[in-house]
């Protein structure tokens, strides 16, 4: 009767509590109410502690210390009080009907997690594995690279020499091809001497036969050449 008035008196946020309280027993009355001994053992497993006995003094304990509260007018049970006895009770269904969805995802998540995880590392061992194998194919890398390494230091050899000739024919090149101004110098110093000596000879040429007497001298020499050869004509 008191909890009636109590309920009656409340304020409109609390009589919608109160009457979630009240629907939700109506909700689950159609399903199959589970026996007493095992209500009283959820009910006694929810409780902290590792065993039966700590779990059964708490309960006591707790028990004791309320209804000593509330005698003693220590607290006193109010609005407040019936909202939170509503609100727990509503958290504890809540609890009962979510725990199994939620502990079922949660192992189908750390399931899916370990696949992920196995799937990864036997991946990785293939990988490995397949590193190993490559790599057991090249066991004979280091005679091949010893060919190689022989081979490389010819070529260098060879490379040096053909260096060598390069620079020793652009040497002799070079020498050819100064010795070849030098000659075409020379040539043409002597072909310019040559002209010079042949142009001073016909200007002496000429010199001497503008000269009367020379003329006088050549004409008689013709005279006489001329006259030698008639007689002995």
């Amino acid at each position: 009767m008191a909890l009636r008035l109590a309920v009656r008196s409340a304020p409109a946020g609390f009589r919608s509590v109160s009457a979630v309280s009240h629907v939700a027993p109506r909700l689950y009355s159609t399903e199959t109410q589970p026996e007493p001994a095992v209500k009283a053992k959820r009910f006694v497993d929810t409780l902290p502690g590792n065993n039966i006995v700590s779990k059964t003094g708490i309960l006591t304990l707790g028990t004791g210390a309320a209804a000593f509260a509330i005698s003693k007018e220590i607290y006193v049970v109010n609005e407040e009080t019936m909202i939170l006895a509503s609100f727990l009770g509503i958290a504890t269904v809540l609890y009962r009907n979510m725990k199994e969805p939620i502990v079922q995802w949660s192992e189908g998540r750390i399931s899916s997690i370990v696949n992920i995880l196995t799937q990864a590392r036997a991946d990785h061992k293939a990988a490995v594995a397949e590193k190993i194998d490559s790599v057991a194919e090249m066991a004979d890398v280091v005679d091949v690279t010893k060919a190689l390494f022989a081979m490389s230091r010819n070529m260098a050899a060879l490379e040096a020499e053909a260096y060598e000739l390069k620079q020793r024919t652009t040497y002799v090149a070079e020498i050819k091809g100064t010795l070849d101004a030098w000659v075409r110098h020379e040539t043409s110093v002597r072909e310019r001497q040559q002209k010079d000596l042949a142009e001073r000879v016909l200007r002496r040429l000429n010199e001497s036969l503008a000269d009367p007497k020379t003329q006088t001298e050549l004409v008689n020499q013709c005279i006489a050449d001329i006259e030698a050869l008639s007689v002995k004509a």
